[in-house]
């Protein structure tokens, strides 16, 4: 995980002084029913639908040269396999160099969620667009949030731009102009 000891621009592993160079790569992972936003409870999910939320962060990312790779399932071993697949299975050049995840309902019940996202060895924010603070008390438990760089909950479809926002600036030292 990054930490603010570590440099922007490289990250270093505590067993090696080598320069690790990163790929300019993002992964977005997003969870179960995410697929129905802007249809389904529009008054705690909002309008705005999953494509419109991936292609405005693609966009935004692109824009700085950062590569958004976004995958969404319903299931939660697919989800697993392409955490996987993009982090510790993948060549080097072709892992990503952070995670943006929203679990949604996997927040509160995968421990295999977590598991993957620890075996990535990759820096990662939690995002949730309602506050799941103020919601039922089964949703007030993360198995994610106390190995997340950072949580971001309540903000609606504003959080996930947040989290690129934190990956942009603190992991690839972009000064963002908007």
């Amino acid at each position: 995980m990054t930490t603010s000891s570590q440099s922007a621009a490289t990250l270093e592993p505590a067993s090696q002084s080598t320069e690790i160079m990163l790929t300019h790569k993002l992964l977005l992972v997003n969870g179960v029913n995410l697929n129905l936003l802007g249809k389904r409870e529009p008054d705690i999910y909002g309008h705005t639908t999953l494509a419109d939320i991936e292609q405005h962060l693609i966009d935004r990312a692109a824009n700085y040269g950062v590569k958004l790779i976004c995958i969404q399932s319903n299931h939660e071993g697919k989800l697993v396999d392409d955490i996987q697949h993009h982090g510790l299975l993948a060549d080097r050049a072709a892992q990503v160099d952070a995670i943006i995840i929203n679990p949604a309902a996997f927040t509160h019940t995968s421990v295999a969620l977590r598991d993957a996202l620890l075996a990535t060895q990759k820096p990662f924010i939690e995002v949730h667009l309602s506050n799941v603070h103020a919601r039922e008390a089964f949703r007030q438990h993360s198995y994610l949030s106390d190995i997340a760089t950072g949580v971001i909950c309540g903000l609606g479809h504003r959080g996930y731009q947040m989290a690129l926002d934190y990956w942009l600036t603190n992991m690839y030292a972009i000064n963002l102009t908007d």
